[in-house]
């Protein structure tokens, strides 16, 4: 025989493993140590030293570390061994889990003896025993989380015998013992039946707590690794829903398809579905006429929480296993795999979430027990819950079917399914708000077309202005040339001069309102906008027309005063020669937005929209009327009919609705403290140049001092009418009286408060007064530094003086008025108090106090 080498050995082990293995098994006693010394005993292993000790745990490590991918195959491995260290005749294994919040063990490897197979001990899921944690040593074992040794089960009051009627097995001794990691108990361990005595001994325990202390070292590193998938899967399952819900708005399908379709990765299950609840509370009275006439039966079937009656109007059926797939009911008959069970109706009733393991078996839900479609798949495990709203209505029904590992659904599914159908049901807040919103766009659109078709200028209207009938012989508008149309409209509109158009003096007194109309459409034909921007006249009248019958018919804030307004911007540009500074197209949005600076005005002013917490005042934060005078103006561009821009190209109709934002924004006095300062530095840069076209250059070439130059120019506007001719400055003053005595009465009567003086009818006698200080505070500037600005402004400054000295004289003589009363009150008071003392019988030798005579 020749020499056997160490690579021989080697090689023949390697091509022989089983034969090595075997062996190994049989020469488990470790050899004692040479020289004659006596190896040191085990104290937990009777008969074996500490070396054979450190053997076993070393082999141990080695299996838990060669079968670590699968710890149901590692523990397997050591329970054999363990079975032969205690000689019991047979070891298990129970896992810990939990479902619909309840506590269970479940068997996952049963009867390992020292020679038994894997496959053999392996519990399949659908095999499974489960106990509740009140039921049997293993689940007392749970509850504890204590080591216990029974010598007789019979004795023992937590024993159950169910697994020994199931298999024909008699217990007569065991060990248990949980692992526990934290609070939680993961697994059981028991030994079966001491083989070579009538109990366990307590070494026995300490081999039983040693060797597992080792085995649990795998257990807790593989719940630690599901613990950090279950926390992967659900951070993952919340980022993508987010992202898709937020992708998708407008209808509650496509959100939940979205989000469902991109975490079903995540989800860990081989199929699942969401049937969306009919959300109709109440039905139509149609509907119910058959039923309160006998002819149909009433509703008798579950009903939601809310009330609601169970109706799935659609079941989204997501396929992974195999193929994907995506398949939609719409209105599925109760017969539909989906609902035959009756789990997503119950669901739907009661709001619980249901998981149930080996489904099919159920004896209260009918799962169909086969084939659910052509594909052969059947239905195993269930885990199913409602999505519920944040008012808590169950708009839909989640199911989960088959984990795709095969086990049941546990409490991480659970959670990780809660948390998605939370997200999906709080979600809905985005859709129902985006309905909300797209109804109420849908009311303003209706209520915009309604006002538009009382306020629009109809055929008859623009016929009384454009005369083309009479002058063409043309029935319908549309047959006429655009050159005849301004042809005999220029005809028909007021001469400029004679009208005083170009004057500062100008007065709209004695103008019907129709007329001033006509007057409104002759400037823009005096500033050379209608034919160059290609304004159809049409368009142009029908626009003014309407502009006309938007505003209301208030006392002051009416189509007077926007159309003086509007003229008086005319004249600053033309006779005040203000129009250097600005481009045709602007002019054009500056008269225009004049126009329109206070249509539909309220005859209240901000601060009572504030004080009455008016729509208005809830929709715009500040400037409240005049944003709601700009926001009209652009609804009426909006109007392709209206629109007389319509023929500017987009950069050009951007810069007008930007005009007319600052323009009209601008009236607001408000802000007036906040652009006289930056409107005197103008003035004053421009008053230092030497030459007309150095001041020109100077401000064309910052849009910023244009806009505030502008912004000015609507204040001198607005507040033209103290700049009048004395005999229209005093009605025109009375207007504006009048309309705030109007406020002050519904302050007094409606809010319930005491109006400022200004506003106080009962003080209407101080309105002289009121006003110099008005001109004094507020006025005079605007037009003393436009005048230096641009002296043939002066007019303006100049009518201003004159009123203030009108006013002036009014105020004087009521003042010298009101001493004249007031002496006399005097007077009448110290000729009541002599009477009473000599009525009290006192004369001049009296020593009583006046004032108590008074008194």
């Amino acid at each position: 025989m020749g020499e056997i080498s160490q690579e021989t050995v080697e090689k023949y082990l390697e091509d022989n493993p089983q034969f090595a293995k075997d062996y190994f098994n049989r020469k488990l006693q470790v050899e004692a140590p040479s020289g004659g010394a006596q190896a040191p005993a085990s104290a937990s292993f009777p008969g074996r030293t500490l070396a054979e000790e450190a053997a076993l745990y070393l082999e141990l490590l080695e299996v838990l570390l060669e079968e670590a991918g699968s710890v149901e195959l590692a523990v397997h491995r050591a329970l054999r061994r363990l079975a032969q260290l205690l000689q019991a005749d047979r070891c298990s294994m129970f896992l810990c889990r939990a479902r619909n919040g309840t506590p269970e063990v479940a068997s996952k490897l049963l009867d390992v003896t020292p020679t038994s197979r894997f496959e053999d001990n392996l519990v399949v899921p659908d095999r499974e025993a489960v106990f509740p944690l009140d039921v049997g040593i293993v689940g007392w074992v749970a509850h504890t989380k204590k080591t216990f040794n029974v010598p007789d089960v019979k004795k023992n009051s937590h024993f159950s015998d169910f697994m020994d009627k199931q298999t024909g097995y008699v217990t007569r001794n065991l060990l248990a013992t949980p692992i526990v990691m934290g609070k939680e108990v993961l697994a059981v361990f028991m030994a079966v039946n001491k083989v070579d005595a009538p109990e366990f001994s307590k070494q026995d325990e300490e081999v039983f707590s040693k060797y597992l202390s080792f085995v649990s070292i795998i257990l807790k590193l593989h719940h630690t690794n599901y613990l950090y998938n279950i926390e992967s899967r659900r951070s993952q399952i919340l980022m993508w829903s987010a992202n898709k819900v937020f992708e998708e708005l407008t209808d509650v399908e496509r959100q939940f398809h979205k989000a469902l379709y991109t975490v079903r990765t995540y989800l860990n299950c081989e199929r699942y579905s969401i049937g969306l609840l009919d959300m109709t509370k109440e039905k139509e009275f149609y509907d119910e006429w058959p039923v309160k006439l006998g002819e149909v039966e009433p509703y008798k079937g579950p009903k939601t929480p809310d009330g609601r009656e169970v109706i799935f109007y659609k079941i989204i059926d997501y396929i992974l296993h195999g193929k994907e797939e995506i398949k939609v009911i719409p209105t599925p008959p109760t017969d539909h795999w989906t609902l035959v069970s009756g789990l997503p109706t119950y669901v739907a009733e009661n709001g619980f979430i249901c998981n149930m393991l080996n489904a099919p078996a159920d004896e209260y839900f009918t799962f169909q027990k086969g084939p659910v479609d052509e594909t052969g798949w059947v239905i195993k495990n269930v885990l199913s819950l409602p999505i519920v709203n944040k008012k808590e209505d169950i708009v839909g029904i989640a199911t989960f079917y088959n984990r795709k590992d095969g086990k049941p659904f546990d409490e991480y599914d659970e959670n990780i399914a809660e948390t998605l159908t939370q997200f999906l049901g709080w979600s809905l807040l985005n859709t129902d708000t985006y309905e909300k919103m797209n109804k109420l766009e849908n009311r303003k659109d209706i209520a915009q077309e309604m006002l538009m078709n009382h306020t629009k200028a109809t055929p008859d209207e623009i016929k009384s202005i454009l005369k083309f009938k009479e002058k063409l012989n043309i029935d319908v508008i549309e047959d006429c040339e655009e050159k005849q149309l301004v042809t005999i409209l220029k005809e028909d509109l007021p001469d400029p001069r004679t009208a005083d158009l170009y004057e500062f003096r100008f007065s709209d007194l004695p103008i019907t309102e129709h007329e001033l109309i006509k007057c409104g459409l002759r400037l823009f034909f005096e500033i050379n906008v209608v034919e160059k921007f290609k304004v159809p006249v049409e368009v142009l009248i029908r626009w003014m027309y309407t502009v006309r019958k938007g505003y209301r018919a208030v006392t002051y804030h009416n189509w007077r005063h926007g159309f003086n307004v509007g003229q008086t911007m005319f004249t600053l540009l033309m006779t005040g020669r203000l129009k250097k500074y600005y481009t045709d197209l602007e002019a054009f949005a500056m008269l225009a937005a004049a126009f329109c600076h206070d249509i539909d005005h309220r005859g209240t002013n901000n601060l009572y929209q504030m004080k009455s917490t008016s729509p208005l005042a809830r929709l715009h934060g500040s400037s409240i009327l005049e944003r709601h005078h700009l926001e009209y103006s652009k609804t009426l561009l909006q109007d392709e009919s209206l629109n007389i821009f319509q023929n500017l190209n987009k950069r050009q109709y951007e810069t007008v609705i930007h005009l007319f934002e600052v323009a009209i924004i601008a009236t607001d006095l408000a802000l007036y403290f906040k652009k006289r300062t930056m409107f005197q530095k103008i003035v004053d840069a421009c008053e230092k140049m030497e030459t007309e076209e150095e001041a020109v250059k100077y401000v064309t070439i910052d849009p910023t001092k244009k806009e505030i130059i502008m912004a000015m120019m609507m204040t001198a506007c607005d507040l033209s009418a103290i700049t009048k001719p004395w005999e229209v400055q005093s009605q025109v003053a009375l207007l504006v009286a009048n309309e705030f005595w109007e406020q002050g009465d519904l302050e007094r009567t409606v809010l319930q408060q005491q109006p400022i003086p200004m506003m106080d009818r009962n003080k209407k006698d101080e309105l002289p007064k009121l006003q110099v200080g008005f001109i004094d505070f507020v006025c005079t500037f605007v037009y003393k530094e436009f005048s230096r600005f641009h002296k043939e402004i002066t007019p303006m400054l100049n009518g201003l003086q004159n009123n203030r000295v009108e006013w002036k004289s009014l105020a004087d003589e009521y003042d010298e008025k009101m001493k004249v009363i007031e002496e006399m009150k005097k007077q009448e008071e110290g000729n009541t108090t002599e009477k009473a003392v000599e009525d009290s019988g006192g004369g001049g030798d009296d020593k009583k106090s006046k004032t108590c005579l008074m008194l």
